[in-house]
């Protein structure tokens, strides 16, 4: 019993930690980025997205180098259908509307779209991820951040405000953007440690544990950056953060693993997993492209299509 309330304690407390976190973050995130003259969208698929990222890039260093490889593929893929159909998803159900533009949609969300194809082929195709894949995949994300960085550079040429309304950046921006960094991952880290906890001591089955720990616990940070910033109205910086998150997991999360070792993949992964992965990020284009924004509607389609695809992946697993 004082185990379990020492839990509960540390649940909350990570909550509140995560919270405050984020909007440090997100909020000094923002600054420098118009200091900088960038874009909301740039800073959301590549500072924020990075930065957020760094929880399923561990895990899935760590499986894999320790031996356990199909949990860190899980891992990857478990995140990336959770970032979208979830993540989005609740956040455009409680901030209402999130508004994209057909830069988002045709360059990040197709980009989103090609790396979940490129990793489903190669897993039909080739059915483990080798060494030249993994070089493979970091060459194609190189590519994306090429495009990324001359994107921006165009931006700022073209941009009368970028050149004549710059400021200098703070010092304290760059110290709160690392210290909400810091405590998105130490929060998020005790959030899911304390969940597992609650969770085996309620004797919940280790199947519902892995899902949510694996998949859902390790993109926490994402989740509390994305509708921090759909409630703030920065919508660009909201669906850049999960679309650059997606494309760093399946580019450098599985890619840098593979160069140590080959990782082999769960059939089931393959045959069910890769292509839910890529179905709903195909439906989150179709949802967020048909009026360039992603309703509340829309958002809890999203929703109900995770909650579906959880229910059926356990019935399968079982």
């Amino acid at each position: 019993m004082i185990q379990l309330i020492g839990l509960l304690g540390i649940l909350v407390a990570s909550l509140l930690i995560v919270i405050k976190a984020a909007d440090l973050f997100v909020d000094n995130l923002v600054d420098i980025g118009e200091s900088l003259g960038i874009s909301q969208i740039i800073l959301g698929v590549t500072a924020s997205a990075i930065g957020t990222s760094l929880p399923e890039f561990g895990s899935a260093m760590i499986a894999t180098l320790t031996g356990s490889t199909e949990i860190g593929v899980g891992v990857v893929i478990g995140s990336n259908i959770w970032n979208i159909a979830g993540i989005l998803g609740i956040s455009a159900f409680f901030a209402g509307v999130i508004h994209t533009n057909r830069q988002e949609i045709m360059r990040d969300g197709m980009m989103t779209l090609l790396t979940a194809l490129i990793l489903m082929g190669f897993l039909l195709f080739v059915n483990e991820i080798t060494r030249i894949v993994g070089i493979v995949l970091i060459i194609v994300y190189i590519g994306y951040f090429a495009i990324l960085i001359r994107a921006q550079k165009e931006s700022s040429k073209n941009s009368s405000k970028a050149n004549n309304l710059r400021k200098s950046i703070k010092r304290k921006n760059i110290i709160f953007v690392i210290i909400g960094l810091i405590g998105l991952i130490i929060g998020c880290r005790l959030l899911v440690y304390s969940g597992v906890e609650i969770a085996k001591i309620a004797g919940i089955p280790e199947i519902l544990v892995g899902l949510f720990a694996l998949g859902i616990g390790t993109s926490a940070p994402e989740f509390v950056v994305t509708l921090t910033s759909a409630m703030k109205k920065l919508h660009s910086l909201s669906i850049g953060t999960v679309l650059g998150s997606n494309v760093f997991n399946i580019m450098i999360g599985i890619g840098v693993p593979a160069l140590f070792i080959n990782i082999p993949i769960e059939p089931l992964s393959i045959v069910f997993d890769a292509p839910v992965m890529v179905f709903v990020t195909s439906l989150l284009l179709l949802l967020a492209g048909w009026k360039m924004k992603l309703t509340r509607y829309a958002g809890l389609t999203l929703v109900v299509v995770y909650v579906s695809y959880i229910i059926i992946r356990i019935y399968i697993s079982l």
